[in-house]
């Protein structure tokens, strides 16, 4: 099992949408759920998480790559372009061509790497908006993953997360659920015992359009136009926030 872990990305990969006063930035995420089932087999683990929210792939790769590889890590995950994939004229391949680059520099230093596939957002209108790009997205991660000998966590595949309740109010963020079940589909792909359960929701409540009509309208006011406006002042959420856990340290294990 490794002994230290080292993860890379932006919102997904910090955690947000999992909201923990208890935990640097005050949220939890997939990724420290992770680092604590794991810690509970390897006490002397070591964690470092230098994902910050909003950030583009390029702006990952260059911040956060170079400072990873110095850790020396036994065990890497990397997400990152979905903020890429919100916009429309993203070159994707060329966006890829970086990402296979960078897993293969993880790779060969002997670590496991871990990637990610995007979510199919086939029953949300917003992310059904992107579903193509993200499909594209996906293929590459998967070869780049199957040449470089990089494991994949399919989130594509986990049918489970097109589920809203798995999703903060802002529709972009899973919530504690979809962070929980993320982080034992990525237990799992590294064959490593683990406490952690999923939850079973039950059937959907069924919404009439009038309903619906008026939760998308809140979100618009709520979510929505407060991120457009950012992209026009060229702002980005990330813009005054720091790593959760910048440098490696042991993990404490939760109750």
């Amino acid at each position: 099992m490794s002994k230290c872990l080292v993860a890379m990305g932006d919102s997904f990969t910090e955690g947000v949408g999992d909201d923990d006063p208890a935990y640097p930035n005050g949220v939890r995420g997939w990724a420290d759920r992770v680092a604590e089932q794991l810690a509970v087999h390897e006490p002397d683990l070591r964690y470092a998480n230098l994902a910050v929210r909003g950030k583009l792939m390029g702006q990952v790769l260059a911040e956060q790559l170079d400072h990873g590889l110095e850790m020396q890590p036994d065990l890497v995950t990397l997400y990152a372009g979905g903020n890429d994939l919100m916009r429309p004229s993203v070159d994707i391949d060329a966006m890829m061509d970086d990402y296979d680059k960078a897993i293969g520099r993880l790779v060969e230093t002997g670590a496991t790497v871990i990637v990610f596939t995007g979510v199919d957002g086939v029953e949300d209108a917003l992310f059904r908006k992107m579903r193509g790009r993200v499909a594209i997205y996906n293929e590459h991660t998967r070869v780049i993953a199957k040449q470089r000998g990089a494991l994949v966590v399919d989130m594509w595949a986990m049918r489970q997360l097109r589920d809203r309740r798995m999703w903060a109010p802002d529709r972009l963020h899973l919530n504690s659920l979809g962070h929980t079940e993320v982080a034992i589909e990525v237990l799992n792909v590294l064959a490593a015992e683990h406490a952690l359960t999923g939850t079973d929701l039950g059937p959907r409540e069924l919404l009439s359009a009038r309903v619906r009509r008026a939760q998308n309208l809140q979100w618009s006011r709520e979510f929505a136009w407060p991120w457009v406006q950012r992209r026009l002042r060229g702002e980005s959420s990330g813009d005054h926030v720091t790593p959760k856990r910048p440098v490696l340290a042991p993990v404490r294990v939760q109750d």
